[in-house]
């Protein structure tokens, strides 16, 4: 298993002020599991990174074992896998494909002789500028609610 983390210091005070008020926190993060699964999603569609960085293009040689030319996506299987998941006051979005971790992280033939070559970092799973904006929204609502 791997782990994306970010500074994510505005979320945790605002998930105190959620708790201090006694508002539950699985309605919220239920929301928020469900907007970051559309998010990733949509990632696919425009091959860019949560932090913003466009994917690198595919190589020749992994346009010769694929239909299409857009990275990461060849059946769908890795985008349609993309699921969220809450215990307690966690929220984990994550993938069930084996691939993921080498789509997300990279690595190279020399490392993994079974890959035709490099496989560069393609992030998909993460949280970008405009999540974070939709987590803090999403938050002050349930607290507004609550109050």
């Amino acid at each position: 298993m791997f782990e994306v983390s970010w500074d994510d210091t505005e979320i945790r005070r605002a998930l105190r002020k959620l708790q201090g008020a006694g508002v539950g926190l699985s309605g919220p993060l239920q929301v928020i599991g469900l907007k970051l699964v559309e998010s990733t999603k949509q990632r696919f569609a425009t091959g860019v990174a949560p932090d913003g960085a466009p994917w690198q293009a595919n190589t020749a040689a992994t346009l010769a074992r694929k239909s299409g030319s857009k990275p990461l996506v060849n059946h769908g299987d890795l985008e349609r896998q993309i699921s969220y998941a809450v215990s307690g006051d966690v929220l984990e979005v994550f993938s069930t494909q084996e691939q993921a971790a080498m789509m997300q992280f990279g690595g190279s033939k020399a490392e993994f002789p079974h890959l035709w070559g490099d496989i560069p970092a393609r992030p998909f799973l993460g949280v970008s500028a405009a999540d974070e904006v939709m987590i803090l929204a999403t938050m002050a609502r349930y607290l507004k609610n609550a109050l």
